[in-house]
């Protein structure tokens, strides 16, 4: 591995803010959408597209810039090359390209001393499958040679030829490909770190500082070498996702009999069964036993999870206590994990804003460093006769200690922490850009059903209107709400269910349209229906009026069961709020976060709702394109906006805001696909979770900038006041580029 140099009207409100949102609206031009939102586009384009072939090339020298930025170079001038994404630390590119250039490509990246594999190649697979090794033996002997050139030179302990010996000895075993690199560099005009060493250690050696030429070589592979091992950490938070799920698992075959088969040949609908301990190899539904399952791996749930006949399992997870059956729903690369991995992948390919930043950066930087140091050998010498071997010197510890390394390197390191620091606590982030925008939400818009709430009406409340309680009244309302598929009805026959109560046959039934049901039970003609339903039987009273009034500002749905002569039971029925709804608005509070919900719920309910949950503003009767408008007029008025959903008619509001929350992405596909932040077990205290890692991740990021060119600025006049060597200059970006990649991968720290 090499090293890194490289508006329509607003609807009304239920509950008004104090500002006069109507005066700041105005005409702008804030047109962004999908998941080109937020993030600055190349020239070149950073990300396959559409239309084009798009293949996947594993090259396993490629992982970090210094390669990526020869390559992009190479390929960038190839007709029929339309796009390029960078998966450093899974060492693939995805080329966009139209048919036939591919032949193009693949010379091009071996001309680069690269090795291409096309991703489908077995060698590629394999490659993917197990972390590059390198023996550590010839760094050692360069060491050891290295250490006996500086000995031998400070000893005076043998002939000039034998400290040039030693010297040249170290660089051999260690050096050699570094220079090949670097060669490869200079000759595609680009200056990297391989470019900048291979000149250093040359100049070194043409003045006659052998022994510090050895050092800075050995020095330099030694740091590579860390360095990798260190990468390899942040490698490794991905292949542990591909981990999770068994390769094998046992199958049922034609003849009943019980199989272990490789996963990757077992097809949809197979029958699969998982003991006890066992991890859960594929997507499925449970169609025979009962169990515990613990889904951390997937939604980042803390409890185990009940599983029955009929429940859905997800590959990756573990099967705590009783053995299941279940029948595959998904291949082996279509489950849910599967889809996660992919998704993570994908993400490490876009760049975030301090990536793009520093990337940038470090084009204009090392070719002014390069300049800079060729004046410092120059001009003293020519301007105030200083000597050409101690300015030349000079210079030479000038390239070594401006090298943009640790900055380059620390960027994608933070980035891919964070991103699978999330992946871990059950939100799938669709790239780097989401990640760091998330520090600057300002606002959140929520959807009420699905979102805030459970989505699933429930009987809440049972009231008897005759002085006399009669249980009979709930068995006959139960009994009629059976015969419905109203979700009101449906939440009343689901209560008697769970009660254990015995439904009686109903004869004459008749639906109602827009007021209830009728029939007869046990002889007697009952209706259950809404207010109007009773006012047209001319059943109303004052007293009843009353108590329908108080349970629907509520935010509750009533309905009255009734016979020919009076009202006889009252049921409210309500879409009840999640418990971690509550704390997650009041944790985005703490954090600075403003909330509204939009629904298009009647002003009652979303009143009710809000003041349950605790959010800042609601807004019922919505359209979908009124929550557009909202999202569009708070980022008139230059706010970020997040948005969080779960269905079709949220998805303008979704795509509009800055970052888009989906909810229920376990398990759906089009959740996964199209969010721009997934949260994988429906849990809205996960908002609050990727808000502090979006701030976590961006004060790291901060940290390592300032590290990196902090400690640079000093060694940069140690080196033009002589103090600095050049064997001090590598340890100094050794340990820098050490130090920001450990304080990227405490991200990925529980």
């Amino acid at each position: 591995m090499s090293r890194c140099c490289d508006h329509s009207p607003e609807p009304s409100p239920v509950r008004h803010e104090h500002e006069h949102e109507h005066e700041h609206e105005h005409d702008h031009d804030h047109d962004h959408a999908g998941h080109e939102r937020g993030a600055a586009q190349s020239s070149f384009a950073d990300e396959p597209l559409t239309g084009a072939v798009n293949t996947r090339i594993r090259i396993e020298q490629m992982d970090c810039p210094t390669e990526e930025r020869l390559i992009r170079d190479a390929l960038g001038r190839l007709p029929g090359v339309a796009g390029l994404q960078f998966n450093l630390l899974q060492r693939v590119l995805t080329v966009s390209h139209d048919d036939g250039a591919l032949a193009q490509v693949l010379p091009a990246i071996r001309g680069l001393g690269f090795t291409p594999q096309l991703e489908e190649d077995d060698a590629a697979q394999a490659a993917a499958a197990e972390p590059v090794k390198k023996s550590a033996w010839p760094l050692l002997l360069a060491a050891v040679a290295a250490t006996a050139s500086e000995g031998v030179h400070f000893a005076t302990l043998g002939p000039d030829w034998l400290v040039a010996l030693l010297a040249i000895t170290a660089i051999g075993l260690c050096g050699l490909t570094t220079y090949k690199k670097g060669w490869i560099a200079l000759k595609n005009r680009n200056l990297n770190i391989n470019a900048l060493m291979s000149i250093a250690v040359t100049g070194a050696v043409l003045i006659g500082q052998w022994p510090e030429a050895a050092m800075v070589m050995v020095l330099f592979t030694l740091a590579e070498l860390i360095e990798a091992r260190s990468l390899d950490r942040a490698r490794n938070a991905i292949r542990g996702l591909m981990d999770l799920a068994p390769p094998r698992a046992t199958v049922r075959q034609a003849d009943g009999s019980w199989q272990e088969v490789d996963v990757q040949g077992i097809a949809v609908d197979a029958l699969v069964r998982v003991r006890p301990g066992e991890r859960i190899s594929l997507d499925g539904e449970v169609v025979g036993g009962s169990s515990t399952v613990n889904q951390a791996p997937i939604t980042g749930e803390s409890l185990p999870v009940e599983k029955r006949v009929g429940d859905p399992l997800f590959a990756g997870t573990i099967n705590e206590a009783g053995s299941l059956e279940f029948r595959v729903t998904a291949a082996a690369r279509d489950t849910t994990l599967a889809r996660i991995i992919h998704a993570v992948e994908e993400a490490q390919g876009s760049r975030a804003p301090t990536q793009r930043f520093v990337d940038q950066f470090s084009r204009i930087y090392t070719p002014a460093v390069f300049a800079f140091a060729l004046a410092v050998a120059v001009l003293p010498p020519l301007v105030i006769g200083g000597a050409w071997l101690d300015w030349i010197y000079r210079a030479l510890v000038l390239l070594v200690v401006a090298c943009p390394c640790a900055l380059v390197i620390s960027t994608p390191v933070t980035i891919v922490s964070g991103l699978a620091a999330a992946a871990r606590k059950g939100i799938l982030v669709k790239g780097g850009v989401y990640l760091e925008n998330g520090r600057h939400l300002a606002m959140l818009a929520l959807d009420k059903t699905g979102t805030l709430t459970h989505g699933k009406p429930v009987q809440t409340d049972s009231l008897h209107l005759l002085e006399a309680e009669q249980p009979l009244h709930a068995v006959w309302a139960a009994s009629l709400a059976a015969r419905s598929d109203h979700p009101v009805s449906r939440a009343l026959a689901l209560h008697a269910e769970e009660q254990g109560r015995v439904l009686r046959e109903v004869e004459a039934f008749a639906a109602l349209p827009g007021r209830g049901t009728q029939g007869v039970v046990d002889g007697t003609l009952l209706y259950l229906g809404n207010h109007r339903l009773v006012e047209d039987l001319g059943l109303c009273s004052a007293q009843l009026e009353e108590r329908l009034e108080t349970l629907e500002r509520q935010g509750k749905s009533v309905v009255v069961l009734c016979d020919e002569q009076r009202a006889l039971m009252l049921f409210a029925v309500a879409d009840t709020v999640r418990q971690s709804s509550r704390e997650a608005v009041g944790e985005l509070h703490e954090l600075g976060v403003r909330t509204c919900m939009l629904t298009g719920d009647n002003a009652h309910t979303a009143a009710a709702i809000a003041e349950q949950v605790g959010v800042d503003e609601a807004r019922g009767d919505l359209l979908p394109a009124d929550k557009l408008a909202w999202v569009e007029a708070r980022q008139a008025q230059g706010k970020v906006v997040g948005m969080v959903g779960d269905g079709i008619n949220d998805a303008p509001a979704l795509a509009r805001a800055e970052i888009g929350f989906a909810m229920g992405a376990a398990g759906t596909d089009t959740a996964i696909e199209t969010a721009d932040v997934a949260l994988m077990d429906d849990d809205l205290r996960k908002i609050p979770a990727f808000v502090r890692l979006s701030r976590q991740t961006h004060a790291i990021l901060l940290q390592n900038i300032v590290l990196a060119l902090g400690i640079k600025a000093v060694f940069l006049g140690m080196t033009l006041a002589g103090e600095a060597t050049m064997w001090m200059a590598v340890f100094a970006d050794m340990g820098v580029s050490l130090m920001v990649v450990f304080n990227g991968l405490r991200l990925l720290r529980k």
